[in-house]
């Protein structure tokens, strides 16, 4: 600008007014040395003038001498204070020195002289949105489009000032209404495809950077903004076109590899997502997210350790960030490195110390390390919080292993409450059962033991393990018969080969006969003949349970209950799985008035053999003798499931009636 004062002037001497004529005819020609040379001569003659310093000033602005335009402004200033278009004229000065901040303060000088003149918003606006005061810019684009509707060039720096303050859906109207106005001399379509996909409108985001490319083809921050568009639309395939064009175009476009990266890696393309951060990282090495998210393409391909060493990293560059943590701890869980596992875990607690998985997580790593009560501890926690089944599932396995290493110390107390605990929370594991027997067989608590046999092996009748020991349990608190018909405290052992007789052919017959005639001498009612029979069968094979049984019923029959129950048991002994020979006994233990005894006997034939009615029949008239009339029903029910004598179902019926009343 030559001058803000164009009137002509009278000067105080001809020679002076001279000067200023040939100084116009001067600037007319664009010759503004000849205009400095002249205005200065007519000051010599005149003094202080505005007319001439004015002149002077615009022709030092022509001449891009600055400094020397902005001293005589200032000069000027202190002339004629209240002329606002000075100011004007010292701002855009400074803003062509990129002084924005003098510019502003110019600008807002002339305001405050001339609030009427409204152009100078636009001035301001663009001094503000130099120093990214955009919300300010905003405020005085607006004053000024208020006035100056339709003036292009300020509406585009609105939209872009929307844009630099976050605020894209504005900018997307600003755009809007500049692509509708004059859509063939519409040129921001950059920008206008940026707001469109910042504001998520990602189909018209393309479209617009789509043309965008057309009438540019090597507009590198086009392709970008479109390879992101393609991503949030799932175009995988075209947005790696774009990156491909991208990098043909720049190779050196080094801050758009962790993009790139990341495309490649949801792409399933690992090898090149890996070989892409590796670039980006020579570049940027204190990018946390870059080293997490090659971490994570680590640990999908099972590559734990280079997880480890990029999680490690991502860290070390952002301590705060309590994702990277978690996943570390993830990552170490995984490689069963449970110490390094607790440790992120714990840091990860210090500040969501409500992470549900992030305490359950830890809670396994306790348990793995065979820190049971620690684990235990947490488990108990999270069921409070709420139900679960996979913690309810590991609480039970933790108490269980606890009471296991109990029992291995001898502490059958303490066993006893970790089995009891695992009960309380339902679990279906029968070793909490077995575990308890064991514990209060120790503390020589039999009626106890007894009964969590029982429930053991009802839970898992094909652990032979539960059987077997129930009878040498059931041996060694009920003292036997031995083969001479001597009481002894223990039942004799028996030695067994590989059929189950003597090797020597001639007692193979011998034992036969004996079961033979005993067998005879049993159905002609002559019992003690029978007996000696069958004794003499013992002799030669000791482990021959159908004997056994058969011995125990003929003493029955003599109603010689001590030596029934003596031979039934030895007969469970040497064969637990021997349903006939538990149901005999429980039977016996019926006709001496031992519920107890009766019911554990009749519960075991069940396991053995689930269908064997008349062992429901005989449970259920134990029960009725305890009064218990829900469990004699469930039982006579369950016989008549599994009867097929249909007399024998009749008087059952009637008891079922009887009890339903």
């Amino acid at each position: 600008m030559i001058s803000s004062v164009t009137s002509a002037n009278a000067f105080s001497s001809p020679e002076a007014n001279t000067l200023y004529q040939q100084a116009c005819s001067a600037e007319y020609q664009h010759d503004y040395n000849t205009v400095v040379a002249k205005v200065k001569q007519a000051l010599t003659l005149t003094g202080d003038d505005v007319t001439l310093y004015t002149k002077l000033a615009g022709a030092y602005t022509e001449l891009g001498q600055y400094d020397e335009a902005l001293t005589v402004y200032k000069k000027v200033a202190t002339l004629k204070p209240d002329d606002a278009f000075i100011y004007i004229s010292i701002g855009s000065l400074y803003e062509s020195k990129n002084e924005y901040k003098n510019a502003l303060e110019a600008y807002q000088k002339a305001l405050s002289i001339f609030p009427d003149y409204k152009y100078n918003y636009l001035n301001i606006a663009n001094a503000q949105i130099q120093l990214k005061d955009y919300k300010s810019a905003i405020d005085s684009y607006n004053k000024f489009l208020s006035v100056y509707t339709q003036h292009v060039e300020a509406r585009e720096s609105l939209a872009s000032a929307y844009l630099a303050s976050n605020q894209p859906d504005k900018a997307v109207v600003e755009y809007e209404t500049l692509y509708n106005a004059n859509p063939t001399d519409f040129k921001d379509y950059v920008n206008y495809g940026i707001a469109l996909f910042e504001s998520a409108k990602y189909e018209k985001s393309a479209e617009i950077l789509e043309k965008a490319i057309t009438l540019d083809s090597d507009n590198t921050s086009a392709r970008v903004a479109l390879a992101q568009d393609y991503v949030e639309l799932d175009k995988n395939d075209l947005a790696l076109a774009q990156y491909n064009e991208i990098f043909k175009l720049n190779p050196d476009m080094n801050e758009i590899r962790f993009d790139y990266a990341n495309l490649l890696a949801d792409m399933g393309k690992t090898s090149d997502a890996i070989n892409e951060y590796n670039k980006y990282l020579q570049f940027f090495p204190n990018n946390a997210a870059a080293y997490k998210n090659l971490a994570v393409v680590y640990k999908k391909n099972g590559d734990l350790d280079n997880a480890i060493l990029n999680y490690e990293k991502a860290v070390s560059k952002n301590p705060s960030d309590i994702d990277i943590k978690k996943d570390l701890a993830q990552c170490y869980h995984l490689k069963k490195d449970y110490a390094n596992a607790i440790k992120y875990y714990d840091e990860v607690l210090l500040v969501k110390k409500d992470d549900y998985n992030v305490k359950y997580n830890k809670a396994i790593a306790l348990h793995a390390m065979k820190n049971y009560s620690q684990a235990v501890v947490i488990y108990e926690a999270l069921l409070k919080e709420k139900s679960n089944d996979g913690v309810k599932n590991n609480l039970n396995a933790a108490l269980l292993s606890e009471g296991q290493e109990a029992l291995t110390l001898k502490n059958y107390n303490g066993a006893i409450s970790y089995f009891n605990d695992a009960i309380k929370y339902g679990t279906t594991d029968s070793y909490a059962y077995y575990g308890l027997a064991k514990s209060y067989r120790a503390l020589k608590n039999n009626d106890k033991a007894a009964d969590n046999y029982e429930k053991a092996i009802s839970m898992s009748p094909e652990k032979s393990l539960y059987s077997n020991e129930y009878a040498e349990f059931i041996a060694e608190t009920n003292p036997s018969y031995n083969a001479g018909g001597a009481t002894t405290g223990t039942i004799q052992s028996v030695n067994i080969t590989t059929d189950g007789t003597s090797n020597d052919s001639n007692n193979v017959e011998k034992r036969k006969g004996f079961i033979t005639t005993g067998d005879s001498d049993y159905n002609s009612k002559n019992y003690d003949a029978a007996i000696t029979n069958y004794k003499e069968a013992l002799n030669i094979n000791p482990s021959d349970s159908e004997t056994l049984l058969k011995i125990g019923n003929a003493y029955k029959l003599k109603n010689d209950t001590g030596n029934a129950i003596s031979f039934y048991k030895k007969a469970v002994f040497v064969s637990p799985n021997y349903a006939d020979g538990w149901f005999n006994l429980g039977l016996v233990y019926a006709s001496t008035n031992n519920v107890a005894g009766a019911k554990q006997s009749f519960y075991r034939a069940i396991n053995i053999k689930p269908s064997y009615a008349y062992a429901y029949y005989a449970l259920a008239m134990a029960y009725e003798k305890e009064n218990n009339k829900k469990e004699a029903l469930r039982n006579y029910k369950l016989f008549l499931n599994y009867n097929k004598d249909e007399a024998a179902a009749k008087p059952v019926r009637e008891k079922v009636k009887a009890l339903e009343k």
